[in-house]
This record gives C-alpha cells, sequence and structure tokens, in this order.
C-alpha cells in the first residue's frame, strides 16, 4: 500500500552555480528519532539509513525525478546484462577516492572493484545480522554456502572467491546470480551495498558504525550521538553535475531547470538535530530553526494542511509543501510451532480442527 504523507520545504533560493559546494549553503533540519550506526550493511533505521546515503556510494543510483522510478549510473555504468538476465558486468569510474582516515596511512585511497565485492559480501557475514540480507540471501551464487560455512567455523572467510561476486580487474565487478532477476540493479542503488574499504573495518573493528568512511558527497564534521549530526561537503568528492530526467509534472521540471549542470554536492553543510517530541519540532520548523520537516507531524496535520491545502498563513511565509508517498506492507504473524509443557498451544495449529482459525 502506499500512503500519502506530507513534506513542507522551505521555499528554495536559485543560488549561482560555484565550482565547490557553497560553505555559506547550510540545510538544517529534524529527525524525529535518534540514528543508530552509520554501517550501510549494519544499519537498521531510517535516520541511520538517510545519512550512510550522504557518506558512501553504492554503484548505482535513482533518477530522483522520473517517473516511474529508473536507475543511472553512480560510481559505475549502467551494467552490462548477459545470461537473460543472470549475470551483470559492471565498469566503475577511475579517480573515485576515499575520504582520508588514518587507516590510509596518510596516502590517497582510490576505490575499486574489490571495495564492492567485500561489501557486498559483508551482507552474508552472520556476525553483522543484517537486516538487508533478503536482497542478496539466496540470490548471489556462493553466497549462501559462504555464510553456512561461516556459521559453522564462527568466521566469515573474505578471502574465499565467490562465483557470483568478482572482480575481473581494479575497475570491474561482476555479479552472477542464481537465477535471472532483471530488478537485481536495482539492489545495487541501494545504500546497504555501498563501499567500505576493507582496511578502515578492520582497524575500528566493532565500532567501525562510528567511523564512517565513504566516497560520497559529505562526511561527517560533528556527531553528538542521538543529539546532533552535521555533515559537510566532502572536499575530495568527484566532479559530478545535477543531470537526469526532468520529471512529468510542473514542479519536477522546475527542479530539474533550476538545478541542471550545477556542480554536487550543491550546499556545503547539513545540521540535523534529533527531537523526537512532535511539538518543539514543528515550533522549531515554524520558528525558523529548521529549513524543512518530513514528514508534517500528525498532531499539526489540520493545521498546516486544513482540507489537504496548504495553510494561507505558510504560503504567505514562503514555504511549499510537496507530497510523499511512503510504501509499506503490514504483516500479522502466529507461532504455531511452540509448546507449552510438552503440549500444542491453544491459539492456532495445522491439524483440521484449529486451521479454520
Amino acid at each position: 500500500m502506499a500512503r500519502p504523507a506530507a513534506a513542507l520545504l522551505a521555499f528554495l533560493l536559485a543560488f549561482p552555480a560555484f565550482a565547490q559546494p557553497d560553505p555559506r549553503k547550510v540545510v538544517r533540519t529534524a529527525y524525529p528519532s535518534a540514528e543508530s550506526k552509520l554501517d550501510p550493511a549494519a544499519e537498521s533505521d531510517e535516520a541511520s539509513g538517510s545519512i550512510s546515503h550522504a557518506i558512501f556510494d553504492p554503484l548505482l543510483a535513482y533518477d530522483f525525478l522520473a517517473r516511474p522510478a529508473k536507475l543511472k549510473g553512480n560510481t559505475a555504468a549502467l551494467p552490462e546484462i548477459t545470461d537473460v538476465g543472470a549475470t551483470f558486468t559492471l565498469r566503475l569510474r577511475p579517480g573515485i577516492f576515499f575520504a582520508p582516515d588514518p587507516a590510509f596511512g596518510g596516502k590517497p585511497r582510490e576505490l575499486t572493484a574489490h571495495d564492492y565485492v567485500y561489501s557486498i559480501k559483508r551482507l552474508f557475514d552472520p556476525r553483522l545480522r543484517s537486516q538487508w540480507l533478503f536482497l542478496v540471501e539466496g540470490k548471489i551464487r556462493g553466497g549462501d554456502a559462504a555464510m553456512k560455512a561461516a556459521k559453522e567455523s564462527g568466521r566469515f572467510d573474505y578471502d574465499a572467491p565467490m562465483e557470483g561476486l568478482q572482480a575481473l580487474d581494479r575497475y570491474t565487478i561482476r555479479i552472477r546470480l542464481e537465477n535471472p532477476d532483471y530488478s537485481f540493479p536495482y539492489v545495487l542503488a541501494m545504500p546497504c551495498t555501498a563501499a567500505l574499504a576493507r582496511e578502515v573495518v578492520e582497524r575500528y573493528g566493532d565500532d567501525i558504525a562510528h567511523h564512517p568512511v565513504g566516497t560520497g558527497p559529505f562526511r561527517i564534521a560533528e556527531w553528538v550521538r542521538g543529539s546532533r549530526i552535521v555533515l559537510e561537503a566532502n572536499p575530495g568528492f568527484r566532479e559530478e553535475v545535477f543531470d537526469g530526467d526532468p520529471g512529468p509534472d510542473e514542479a519536477s521540471r522546475a527542479i530539474h531547470a533550476r538545478l541542471e549542470g550545477r556542480r554536487l554536492p550543491i550546499v556545503g553543510r547539513i545540521e540535523i538535530h534529533v527531537v523526537d517530541e512532535a511539538q518543539p519540532r514543528w515550533l522549531a520548523f515554524l520558528g525558523g530553526e529548521h529549513d524543512y520537516i518530513r514528514p508534517v507531524p500528525e498532531d499539526f496535520a489540520n493545521l498546516a494542511l486544513p482540507g489537504g491545502k496548504l495553510a494561507p498563513n505558510l504560503a504567505k511565509a514562503g514555504i511549499t509543501v510537496t507530497p510523499d508517498e511512503i510504501a509499506y506492507t503490514p504483516y500479522t504473524t502466529f507461532n504455531t510451532a511452540e509448546t507449552i509443557d510438552g503440549k500444542p498451544k491453544a491459539l492456532g495449529g495445522f491439524a483440521p480442527e484449529r486451521v479454520a482459525l
């Protein structure tokens, strides 16, 4: 199901293009819940996922204005698809570098195909208990066998070859699936398949989630866990400009026209505050402390959007509203296998007299 939510956005000013992100341009916002860990493969909440997406790079990216959704290249070009949709070959762009970190010994560290092989393997590592395992489990050849061996030995062997995940050379990665799946490239645009450098992971060990080092447009400048995160533009970020499908609606085309050809990232700083209560989050937005709020707190939806339209006082203040959609599927599950004192639980079961439940 898809449910429309609402995001109120402060109007965007048309700044001229800059060779580098404008340090004067700061985006301030509030999250209704705290981040937990900034590790793309291990994160399990919306806040951590969105922040990780600004720091780390998947192979591909979504063309955000396109409808219906479609992919475009990111650190790699769109894949060459063979074997009727069972093999995907991707070629990385040379000259992409990780943000500096002591793990690199003071030397520039280029992103390679081996980094993606290592990072996607991490999804199979039982120690990580990745909630994103379902995206690759039973799909990439050799992945399940490697996971089974790790459970038996107590250690995942990252050096062992995996048939379905290979770096053919420094800039080429080949992914082979158990069965054809033309939708698999969409997995390669998700933050959980972004690249980490193995030496960084090994340096920080179990604390890697609090030492995010990526190749993306931003890096951590300040971090008070569960309270405040400041991202600053990565000064070593590759040459990247805004492009893509203008989108089908007037608002999307206006965004595309305003941003087309501009160097990314456009802003120099993002300030995120964790404000879990709806009232102070809403009042901070109205007071100009934050530039946008998403979603509109339910307690104030009727004030902000009476009759489904933006309130006149908000429109007069230069605020705009953008419809948002959140897709979700609810599940209700029953455990019918457990017993109490050796007898089946009274609730449910598969015997004829119980299955009707």
